[in-house]
């Protein structure tokens, strides 16, 4: 595929569309930039301090391999929730969530949801403490690799091992994190649905659970959207929607082809139906104006 132009990579997520900040909301709009550098900071320390410091201690106390697993991701997630706090008490965000106790009872799913944003991951493993996740490999030969080879699954393995892991993780009762548009979106519409959630799915025999990332535009947290740059009119407001299970057995009938398919293209009716809604009922104030 050829590589796209700035020309076109701009028209596809329309930039050049946003409205020049108020005058009478400029401090505040300066104040919510610092806040956003300040959280990449807190979130990138956070991350080195966890990978050098606290997980070695854990991996010391925490035998075997397969329970240090469990609570590395489980710390994982209360640290995620502890971050989500601090950018909602700085004001950067507000986040709701329909119920908190359906999230931490999940089990055994292949969990998808549309990918605005580059804090939805952070979110929804958050809300999800027994959730695993595919993470880019070069992520593995950062500072974070050791604890990321060991707890999650890298996607520069071969397909089938990568299904059979997330087999394995999902028959020990815990879930799977994908983005099946494999990028962050365009600030309106959707990429292409790739057929790796399904087809791990129709290997693992396990239901799919869709989640809407809801709320109003995340202009600054998108794809190609400048470093220092911030919603333009309000602060990010984050919702959370469990949407009904698409249940697997509908697809173990069909060759893995076919399913993968059907189930991509279900995968897609579903998230973008409500994706359409959600931004139908959030009228943003740069809407109004």
């Amino acid at each position: 595929m050829a590589k796209e132009s700035k020309e076109e990579i701009k028209a596809k997520y329309n930039h050049d569309e946003l409205p020049p900040v108020k005058w009478y909301r400029f401090p505040l709009w300066c104040y919510q930039c610092f806040v956003k550098l300040f959280c990449y900071l807190f979130f990138g320390t956070g991350s080195v301090v966890l990978a050098l410091v606290v997980f070695p201690w854990i991996r010391v106390f925490v035998h075997p391999k397969e329970k240090f697993q469990i609570k590395a991701r489980e710390f994982v997630s209360a640290s995620f929730r502890m971050f989500a706090n601090v950018m909602r008490i700085t004001g950067a965000l507000s986040l709701r969530v329909d119920d908190r106790a359906k999230y931490r009872n999940i089990h055994g799913k292949i969990i998808v949801a549309n990918h605005p944003s580059m804090l939805d991951f952070v979110f929804i493993m958050s809300l999800v403490p027994n959730a695993n996740c595919i993470v880019r490999g070069g992520l593995a030969n950062t500072v974070l690799g050791g604890v990321i080879r060991q707890c999650y699954i890298v996607n520069s393995l071969d397909f089938d091992e990568l299904c059979r892991l997330c087999k394995q993780t999902i028959d020990e009762g815990n879930n799977v994190i994908i983005f099946p548009e494999g990028t962050r979106s365009p600030r309106h519409g959707v990429n292409p649905y790739k057929k790796g959630a399904a087809r791990i799915a129709y290997y693992s025999n396990c239901d799919v659970l869709p989640i809407l990332v809801g709320g109003n535009d995340k202009y600054g947290l998108g794809k190609h959207d400048p470093f220092w740059s911030y919603n333009h009119t309000e602060r990010y407001i984050y919702n959370f929607s469990m949407l009904p299970e698409i249940k697997i057995d509908e697809y173990t009938n069909l060759s893995e082809t076919i399913a993968a398919k059907r189930l991509t293209d279900k995968m897609e009716e579903v998230l973008y139906a409500a994706v359409k809604e959600n931004d139908t009922k959030f009228v943003t104030n740069r809407d109004k104006e």
